[in-house]
């Protein structure tokens, strides 16, 4: 980094006072401007990022409402465009847009030049096989290069994107891309993942006779393996390889403001997960704000952050991978690793992402909260990695980073000669791609808290009263809209489901779904999930998906399964399971049934304790009763958390009480 750096969020305040008059005296009364004047707050983030249109907009915001506000109608973008414009400037600087690496060592860097090329050929090969505007593709693939070129062609012509994570199962794939009715499908042939191999050209294979609306298959030979399991289909690098006078005229279209850019997929408690739509305008706006103004990330071949290269490690099938994928849009050297960042069973290693990152001279380091605990539980020290010093700031979310490991990560540092590290924690939800909580380079740092709320973002905190509190934990609320909100859910007719995920409780509020504290000076403590759904080193599943494989182990008659991350505890999971009469629960089965949890989800949600009961708490509407029978092992009362009146079975209690005694002793 050339001296003095100038944060990313002074910059900004900078160009404010210097383009609009406008002057601040602190952070508070910035962010009190930008969610109190919305238009003036999101027109000058569309300047400042320099978002460009061939038509202009009518207006920033022309219908305040949740959901269907309507934002910047009239303009027209494309996330490729925004990605594209950056190649000659960033080339003419010497620095690449990707650099790869994998378990195996294998080393690859993606120029400018290249990743336009690579993308223009893709985008040209699905447009011949017949991709329109509006298409799905489902993508199959693992955090590689070749998963983002996929991902820019896809949008640059218009098409829907959607990915999930080759460590997922079939079911789990399938009950996502089922709902969408893709046309193509991008998949690989197999993953390395902790020193293994995993074939999945058999899955591939289920996944395209599964799939009926899929008209095209493009593979990617990951692994190099036999494709005799494969179905028809055509090789992504034969793809990739195209060159010429139309490659090089290639360019993406411009699309509506509101043109949908991807379907990622959030559970909730009950049934399908849900296939959210977010829009190419509103994702360029809040993640590139984001990325730029509250994770101070800059551009890699401006004077101020030259050299600036991102790492957040992430699978594709969370909303990190989406994040860590829009420092492209702001000309961000981007680095990502495929593979474990533990090592292997044989070999336990957290020193992988760090080696990685001492050696790529990365200067932004995020992962989950998880990732570093772990770091901190496993005794590394940093300082044996004296490439390190480029680091300039570590990124978390995904749950809450405990104290005690911020306090170490700052240490850590130290030793290598750093005096504070900035540590940037966030939280958000990939509900809407982006973060109601962040960081801001220029606040003081309070560990076990994250610093601000993220600018153009109406968060507070609500009492069971609906009233906001400081000081005090109560539902996470957005009271104004934000341009990356869904655009809808996919098959969702009348937005009942959208509806009920996020505005039954407080009709036109958006309720997240987290217990927040903002303190008086404006820091804030996430203490986990107000809901039932279970959010595991950040990745959230709805407990839907884990009964469907559970329940489908024959000797399984009912679960029930609750997440006791909550003021700040570390996830503990127990899953209380039925059986049939005459089996019990001895180690074989134990291992069957989080076998079947591996398979079909990930093994992420192995509980970390599985009691067998007799029966599970249901209302008189034959609900599960997961919520009261949380807040029973979080400490209250049973009398405080359930109305016996209004279950069917509420002698099934006592054995949770039990537990729950046991748990506190």
């Amino acid at each position: 980094m050339s001296a003095p750096y100038v944060p990313q969020i002074r910059r900004y305040q900078d160009w404010l006072r210097a383009t609009r008059g406008l002057e601040f005296p602190d952070f508070q009364a910035l962010w009190e401007w930008s969610v109190r004047d919305l238009d003036a707050f999101w027109q000058s983030i569309w300047e400042y990022l320099k978002l460009e249109s061939p038509t202009p907009h009518r207006a920033v915001l022309a219908e305040e409402k949740m959901p269907g506000a309507r934002w910047f109608e009239g303009a027209q973008v494309n996330y490729a465009r925004q990605v594209l414009r950056h190649v000659d400037a960033a080339h003419a600087a010497g620095v690449p847009a990707l650099i790869a690496r994998n378990e195996k060592g294998q080393h690859r860097e993606l120029s400018w030049p290249e990743l336009r090329r690579q993308v223009a050929s893709v985008a040209l090969h699905l447009k011949a096989q017949g991709l329109q505007p509006g298409d799905r593709v489902a993508a199959y693939l693992p955090n590689i290069p070749e998963a983002m070129v996929a991902f820019l062609a896809v949008v640059s012509l218009g098409g829907v994107w959607s990915i999930c994570a080759p460590d997922m199962g079939t079911n789990a794939v399938l009950d996502r891309f089922k709902q969408i009715d893709p046309k193509m499908l991008i998949a690989c042939d197999g993953v390395t993942y902790g020193g293994r191999d995993y074939d999945r050209t058999g899955i591939v294979a289920e996944l395209k006779a599964a799939l009926p609306s899929v008209q095209h298959v493009l593979v990617h030979r990951n692994l190099g393996l036999d494709g005799a399991k494969l179905p028809p289909h055509t090789d992504f690098a034969e793809v990739t390889g195209a060159s010429g006078a139309e490659v090089d005229a290639f360019e993406p279209l411009w699309l509506p403001f509101d043109h949908p850019v991807w379907i990622v997929y959030s559970s909730g408690t009950t049934g399908l997960p849900k296939p959210i739509v977010h829009g190419h305008g509103g994702i360029l706006l809040v993640m590139q704000m984001m990325c730029v103004l509250h994770n101070d990330l800059g551009c890699s071949y401006e004077e101020n952050s030259r050299g600036e290269r991102y790492l957040w490690y992430s699978s594709t099938g969370w909303v990190m991978w989406n994040a860590q994928m829009a420092g492209l849009l702001n000309g961000t050297t981007c680095c990502i690793y495929d593979g474990n960042p533990a090592g292997s069973k044989d070999k336990p290693d957290w020193g992988v992402l760090w080696r990685f990152a001492a050696d790529l001279g990365v200067t932004f380091f995020g992962a989950g909260a998880a990732y570093f605990s772990n770091c901190m539980k496993a005794g590394l020290q940093l300082a044996q990695w004296p490439g390190l010093k480029s680091v300039r700031a570590l990124g978390t979310t995904g749950s809450p980073l405990a104290e005690d490991v911020q306090r170490w990560g700052i240490e850590q540092f130290r030793s290598l000669g750093v005096p504070e590290i900035w540590w940037c924690n966030i939280s958000g939800g990939t509900d809407f791609a982006g973060a109601f909580i962040g960081g801001n380079r220029e606040l003081p740092q309070v560990p076990g808290q994250m610093q601000c709320r993220m600018l153009g973002c109406a968060v507070e905190a609500w009492n069971e009263q609906g009233q906001p509190v400081i000081g005090e934990v109560g539902e996470l609320v957005c009271t104004r809209p934000i341009p990356s909100m869904p655009l809808y859910f996919w098959n969702d007719p009348g937005n009942q489901r959208y509806l009920s995920s996020y505005f039954d409780t407080y009709p036109g509020v958006w309720r997240h779904g987290d217990w927040l504290k903002i303190t008086p000076e404006g820091g804030c403590i996430i203490y986990g999930r107000s809901d039932a759904t279970i959010n595991r080193h950040g990745l959230r599943m709805g407990t839907a998906e884990i009964y469907s494989a559970v329940e489908s182990i024959p000797e399984v008659l009912d679960s029930m399964v609750v997440d006791l991350e909550y003021l700040g505890r570390a996830s503990y999971m127990p899953l209380f399971v039925v059986l049939r009469p005459g089996v019990t629960l001895d180690e074989a089965m134990k291992a069957k049934i989080a076998g079947a949890i591996r398979t079909a989800l990930s093994p992420r949600f192995v509980p970390d304790e599985i009691v067998q009961v007799a029966e599970i708490p249901r209302t008189l509407t034959g609900k599960k009763q997961e919520l009261p029978i949380k807040k029973l092992m979080l400490g209250q009362p049973i009398e405080k958390v359930v109305n016996r009146d209004a279950m069917a079975n509420p002698g099934s209690l006592e054995a949770y009480v039990a537990f729950a005694r046991s748990r506190a002793s």
